[in-house]
């Protein structure tokens, strides 16, 4: 027996027992001013044991707050637990005279607000980076209308950047023999295609056709961070609903699928917004598939294309005078709830929206000259070729609300991904295919002459 490290564990628990009696009872109630003196002394303490307890300590204090005093407690964070800037000054100007190693380090420490070393210490506490994590998320729902706390939330994204690597996360296939604790966070944290229960959710794992994969941290057990479900067919998807469908037909022997369809991707944890799990999951989820099934040819998603409709009611409304009279009166039938039910005025439809659905993800930008529609910018900053637009892809009332019934495959072809990638992250090129280019020239030719983009 180590008789070192039983002294050390003695001496640890002893500690903590008298911090614990040093702070005494539980408050039945905590406002803002509290959790912070408890910051103080978590940053003033210089021991491991007291940093563990006083981490705890604020924790709780913090979960028992109200909004209100959370909000007042990250107004706290944006003012008093910044860097010094007359700190900064000093240390660079000790830097500018002499460019030694020393001398950038302190520059570097000094430049690094109080809130990061305060988060790292919050997470000494057993189990607090969970807690953190649901931190932010409160913290995402407070920022809005503060513009101040902007820097709060770029010092969580820089942290969880690092707490959640690549390197940290675990790979896991769920199946139905996964445990239960599992797969109800599984019903309730799908995003895409609403689990209809556990009778569905067995449908979707249990079956020789379908797959299931997630990525999981150390840190935080059995809540999965991103989990992506797949479809092992013949041929590409064009449609959702025989995939979910409970009567739906299913390869009896999925080594003769040639096809994989990613048909939903849910992030799980809102508090780890920004941190990018996609890429990741994908790229290690088309190995493994490949492994198990060297007969697949295609890797692609069927994904929603939400906010369409909405943008395309706002951008072509009737008064607009930006497509052709024709093209617009043709749009106008998108408020008849059963459009989709009468072939003739469907096909009408399908010569007008798919066109500028295809101009819509290929024109369309956002400030930072990324396509405008959300699940385009994830899957071509992946690497995935925009391959094609399926026309009454999902006919539930969700696609017809958001998608006026679109669906998108994205093609994910392992050796062009590092092509298509560096084209769209360095000159905005988006590698799309010749039918979704033709779309887009068709979808130009419904706009009034002057106006064309």
């Amino acid at each position: 027996m180590n008789m070192s490290f039983l002294q050390e564990l003695f001496s640890s628990i002893t500690q903590r027992d008298a911090l614990q009696r040093k702070f005494g009872a539980r408050k039945t109630a905590y406002n803002h001013k509290d959790l912070e003196a408890a910051c103080d002394e978590l940053l003033n303490s210089d021991g491991e044991a007291a940093s563990i307890v006083l981490a705890s300590r604020a924790l709780d204090i913090y979960e028992s707050l109200t909004d209100e005093d959370k909000q007042a407690f990250f107004g706290t964070l944006a003012r008093n637990f910044a860097a010094d800037p007359d700190k900064i000054d000093e240390a660079y100007r000790v830097y500018k005279t002499d460019r030694c190693n020393r001398n950038l380090a302190r520059l570097f420490a000094v430049s690094e607000p109080l809130r990061q070393e305060l988060l790292r210490r919050l997470n000494l506490a057993q189990g607090a980076t969970y807690e953190l994590v649901k931190m932010r998320q409160d913290f995402l729902r407070l920022m809005q209308g503060h513009k101040d706390f902007e820097p709060i939330n770029a010092d969580f994204i820089h942290l969880f950047g690092s707490w959640f690597n690549r390197g940290f996360l675990v790979l896991r296939r769920i199946d139905w023999n996964t445990p239960a604790s599992i797969l109800e966070k599984i019903i309730r944290y799908e995003a895409v295609h609403k689990i209809q229960g556990w009778d569905d959710l067995r449908r979707r794992l249990d079956n020789r056709d379908r797959r299931c994969f997630g990525f999981f941290h150390p840190a935080i057990g059995d809540e999965p961070l991103i989990f992506v479900e797949v479809a092992l067919t013949k041929g590409i998807p064009d449609k959702i609903q025989p995939i979910l469908a409970h009567d739906r037909y299913d390869i009896d022997a999925p080594e003769l699928a040639d096809s994989a369809a990613f048909f939903g991707i849910s992030n799980c944890q809102v508090g780890l917004r920004g941190i990018s799990f996609g890429n990741f999951l994908i790229k290690q989820v088309v190995q493994e598939l490949k492994q198990e099934l060297p007969n697949l040819k295609n890797f692609v998603t069927l994904s929603p294309l939400p906010m369409f409709r909405s943008w395309l009611e706002k951008t072509y409304q009737e008064d607009s005078g930006v497509l052709t009279p024709e093209a617009q009166e043709v749009l106008s039938h998108l408020d008849n709830p059963e459009w989709s039910k009468e072939p003739e005025l469907a096909e009408r439809l399908n010569d007008v929206v798919r066109p500028l659905a295809a101009r819509y993800l290929l024109k369309e930008k956002n400030g930072s000259n990324l396509p405008l529609n959300p699940v385009a910018r994830f899957h071509l900053g992946n690497g995935a070729e925009l391959y094609r637009i399926n026309w009454l892809g999902d006919v539930s009332d969700s696609g017809m609300k958001q998608s006026a019934g679109l669906m998108v495959n994205y093609l994910y072809v392992l050796e062009n991904i590092e092509r298509n990638n560096e084209k769209y992250s360095a000159r905005g090129e988006i590698v799309c295919s010749s039918s979704v280019r033709e779309l887009s020239k068709l979808g130009r030719k419904l706009l009034q002459g002057e106006l064309e983009k």
